[in-house]
């Protein structure tokens, strides 16, 4: 039942904020931020906000200033819609999937460009023995 509640704020938490953001925050260094996931402790007094930002390190950068000033006042804007007793702490967290995602990507492109070039080196190949090296038994006419 805890983890049920817990998923429950913790989804609420990312909604509100995610809203919040959708409005604007004044701040110019905030980028274009997505809200990926949100964790909540067991005793619902922290809560860990991931998110995505799209563009350039230095924007990445920027945007994770602009949470870091904002979280006081986001924390009240949640705790005020959440209606619960206490508000967690926000925690903001860049989310690493993209990177995560475009080294995959990478590795893939990689693994693809090495099959095609064994495929190719195969296609060329000729036995080093006979074509078929496995001994056959022999036909019983040759007795």
């Amino acid at each position: 039942m805890g983890n049920e509640r817990q998923a429950r704020l913790a989804d609420r938490i990312r909604v509100l904020i995610a809203e919040r953001l959708e409005k604007g925050l004044r701040d110019p260094r905030l980028g274009f931020v997505t809200i990926t996931d949100v964790r909540v402790t067991g005793d619902l007094q922290h809560a860990s906000v991931f998110y995505t930002v799209l563009g350039t390190e230095e924007e990445r950068a920027g945007t994770a200033e602009a949470l870091k000033s904002a979280t006081g006042m986001l924390r009240s804007d949640v705790g005020k819609k959440l209606g619960v007793r206490l508000t967690p702490t926000l925690e903001f967290i860049p989310d690493a999937i993209p990177e995560n995602a475009d080294h995959i990507a990478a590795l893939l492109r990689e693994a693809r460009e090495r099959d095609e070039a064994v495929a190719g080196l195969a296609s060329t190949a000729s036995y080093a023995g006979d074509a078929d090296p496995y001994v056959k038994p022999r036909e019983a006419d040759d007795q």
